[in-house]
């Protein structure tokens, strides 16, 4: 373990965020808050901790995956600690563990809340809440690839391979500080765009700003007590939009940039999410019609619901919870399909779903021609065995997390309903789950050793998996 640059990254990382502590001050000189002084206190603080370990240039930078993974697990960690920071001391919360949750939930775009009237909470908090998810949505170690300076080993892909989801990543183009400034640009260019659309919904300027920062990062934090539901329709399916749009693999973004467009629409994962997607509303508009007098109304709420809940957003415009029985089970099965790898989204991803398809039909092949040799293919490109066995790995140890997850908050003595629902919500960087945790209710109910287990589900769901659990393994620790 190469510490000296794992520490020199971290210290970029404490400084970045620093710097972007002076945006919720500037909202607080806006608005008159004195709050804002809680942020100008831990933005001091992060830089100063930050220039203490910058103060030394390693003079090792070789950076392999092992440096890559732990360094983009701690930097997450110190992130949601830092960022807690300004909820204790403006007593936005008293409680640590729901400060934590409440910045763990920003940073991975989770959106699940332990606040019950958000709209008493002050301006500079609010946007410093939203704003934790566009800083996540994308990941502040891809932003920090155009900056850091590393030799050897593939340094910036191996940052790039353990914060970016799905089962692999690619460069867009030959080096990878290039492609992390592409990504950024299209990023903040999708972000603007869904803003001044809302803007001329006339929807205010704080909100566009802050539920843009939401669709961006698909992290669902709603400024309202009622989600999404009190503004108006247009706003609404703009969101709408967006939401599926950031849920998307930004290479096709980029392929439709090169004009490649044949190549960006023949991607089988996107195709396959556009299918799951409409797929799921006709089914959900069907048997909800009746409930809002309208198929035009029903197929809107339905779109609006399953563009949240697939995308990993969390955004409501309704009660889903209140919903039959059929829509509520296709909305938990779409939190476990998640977005596209290469998005902004969470879940298991449908580009590890095409996969096991693929692997599955395979195996029937197989059984029915032993001596045939079939190859996987994917967008006209073999996968290799690596990406397969790394996807049946992912599959096996995101099935005993979530197992073991669910039994621990079982202590709680909720229902299983709750249980299941939350753990689904936050392993999968969703939000709103079903009954005590729906979309009108919060986390709250949960104890602090509860709490904790979720705050574990949000980060290495978010890091998908591996990352974070690396921590733990004595082995990732020796120096060589």
């Amino acid at each position: 373990m190469n510490f000296s640059i794992v520490k020199y990254i971290i210290g970029y990382v404490f400084v970045a965020e620093g710097a972007f502590m002076a945006l919720p001050c500037i909202v607080a000189l806006i608005y008159q808050e004195r709050e804002g002084w809680s942020f100008v206190i831990t933005g001091v603080l992060c830089l100063f901790l930050g220039g203490l370990l910058l103060i030394k240039k390693p003079e090792n930078r070789i950076f392999y995956v092992k440096e890559g993974f732990v360094t983009v697990a701690l930097s997450w960690i110190i992130l949601s600690v830092m960022g807690s920071i300004p909820f204790l001391l403006t007593k936005t919360m008293t409680n640590p563990v729901d400060a934590l949750f409440e910045t763990v939930s920003g940073f991975t775009t989770t959106g699940a809340s332990v606040l019950a009237d958000v709209e008493a909470v002050s301006r500079c908090v609010i946007f410093w809440r939203s704003f934790t998810h566009w800083i996540g949505g994308m990941g502040v170690l891809v932003f920090l690839l155009a900056i850091v300076q590393m030799k050897g080993g593939g340094s910036h892909m191996n940052l790039m391979k353990a914060e970016s989801p799905g089962p692999s990543v690619n460069k867009l183009v030959p080096t990878v500080r290039s492609t992390a400034k592409i990504l950024y640009l299209i990023y903040v260019a999708m972000t603007i765009m869904e803003i001044i659309l809302l803007l001329i919904g006339r929807m205010p300027l704080f909100d566009a700003l802050t539920i843009s920062f939401g669709t961006a990062g698909t992290g669902g934090f709603g400024i309202k007590n009622d989600s999404m539901a009190g503004y108006s329709v247009y706003l609404q399916v703009v969101v709408t939009i967006f939401m599926i749009l950031f849920g998307v693999n930004f290479s096709a973004y980029f392929l439709i940039l090169r004009k490649k467009f044949k190549q960006a629409f023949s991607m089988e994962e996107v195709r396959a999410y556009f299918l799951i997607i409409a797929a799921s509303i006709a089914v959900i508009a069907v048997m909800i019609k009746d409930i809002y007098g309208s198929i035009w109304t029903a197929v809107q709420q339905a779109a609006f619901q399953v563009g949240s809940i697939i995308t990993t957003t969390g955004y409501a415009t309704t009660d889903f919870n209140m919903w039959p029985e059929v829509p509520r089970t296709i909305l938990v099965l779409l939190m476990f399909v998640g977005a596209c790898a290469g998005s902004t989204g969470g879940g298991i991803k449908v580009s590890r779903l095409v996969i096991l398809m693929k692997t599955v039909k395979k195996e029937f092949h197989t059984m029915l021609h032993p001596r045939s040799l079939r190859k996987l293919q994917m967008d006209g490109h073999l996968l290799e065995h690596e990406t397969i066995r790394a996807t049946n790995v992912f599959f096996a140890t995101y099935i005993l997390i979530f197992v073991l997850s669910v039994l621990l908050v079982g202590f709680d003595g909720h229902d299983l309903i709750t249980n299941f629902t939350s753990v689904a919500a936050t392993l999968n960087n969703i939000g709103p789950g079903l009954e005590l945790v729906g979309p009108t209710q919060n986390f709250s109910v949960f104890s602090n050793g509860s709490k904790l287990v979720l705050i574990f589900d949000m980060l290495v769901g978010r890091l998908e998996i591996f990352p974070l659990l690396l921590l733990f393994v004595s082995d990732t620790w020796k120096k060589f």
